[in-house]
């Protein structure tokens, strides 16, 4: 009896298979590493503002506390070098806020309300720029004030290797209603990548910062390369002073409406501003 052929498809493919070679993965550098803020530069707007609609979604925030998050933060955003005073006030207001909550609840919420409302947020330009250091073997870290069990949900999502946020302290898995430290903003930002540099024998003249804020010149400073995403006044303009890169992926409308990153839908509303702080606190940049 004639044997029957195989399907010359199906020849090809098992040929194929059979000769398949696996590319050698890209060599880890293990000196390098890059640095990312989050809020309007990996993502369009203010983490926590998006974090606080999701729980009003959820009837768990109201709409009067969605306000006074949204007006401090266009606040705290327009002012630049925030006040000592508005951050310690804004600190107490945000561990007021989370005092007794449960951590594994924020995460799960984290990431439900990533999934929902953050994910079409990402800059896909910055995304690109974070895949290209992965893809040349090195470690994408973020670096914000957002708490770090928020920012863990957004590297995760991103599939970066991880982040560094503001901790709240916890007993049993509650938040106790403290920080442990204060607030990863400004130089603080700065500091924990040094932190984090000696601990992974990190050599910062060979890394690269990004951020939209001259509130993280500290942190733009440290390393060897600093980018500007869509940067803010003070930034750009000390960008092309240094000569550093500038890229902004906002056109238009939206780069006008940066300044004021949540204001838009909430309406001008006064005050709010240790509120708005709150977020720097608990999920901020």
């Amino acid at each position: 009896m004639r044997r029957r052929q195989q399907p010359q498809p199906e020849v090809a493919g098992e040929v194929a298979a059979q000769a398949a070679v696996t590319v050698a993965p890209v060599e880890p550098d293990l000196r390098a590493a890059a640095f990312f803020d989050v809020d309007n530069t990996m993502m369009r707007g203010a983490s926590i503002y998006h974090f606080a609609r999701g729980l009003a979604t959820r009837g768990l925030f109201t709409t009067s506390d969605l306000v006074k998050f949204a007006v401090g933060q266009a606040v705290f955003r327009l002012r630049g070098n925030e006040n000592p005073e508005h951050i310690a006030v804004a600190r107490e207001t945000a561990l007021a806020f989370v005092a007794g909550a449960k951590v594994d609840d924020v995460v799960r919420l984290g990431e439900e309300i990533y999934d929902e409302v953050m994910a079409d947020r990402i800059w896909g330009g910055t995304r690109a720029l974070a895949q290209r250091h992965l893809d040349a073997g090195q470690r994408v870290w973020l670096v914000t004030a957002t708490p770090i069990e928020l920012a863990r949900v957004i590297a995760q999502r991103l599939g970066l290797t991880g982040a560094l946020g503001t901790v709240a302290e916890t007993s049993n898995g509650v938040y106790t209603g403290r920080l442990v430290g204060d607030l990863l903003h400004g130089p603080a930002k700065a500091e924990a990548v040094r932190a984090l540099a000696r601990r992974e024998g990190l050599d910062l003249t060979c890394c690269t910062a990004y951020s939209d804020s001259a509130n993280d010149l500290p942190l733009l400073s440290l390393v060897g390369t600093a980018v500007a995403i869509n940067p803010d006044s003070e930034l750009r303009e000390h960008a092309r002073k240094h000569d550093w890169q500038i890229k902004d992926f906002r056109t238009g409308r939206k780069a006008t409406m940066t300044a004021l990153p949540i204001a838009a839908g909430v309406g001008a509303v006064a005050g709010g501003v240790a509120a708005g702080i709150a977020l720097r606190r608990h999920y901020r940049r």
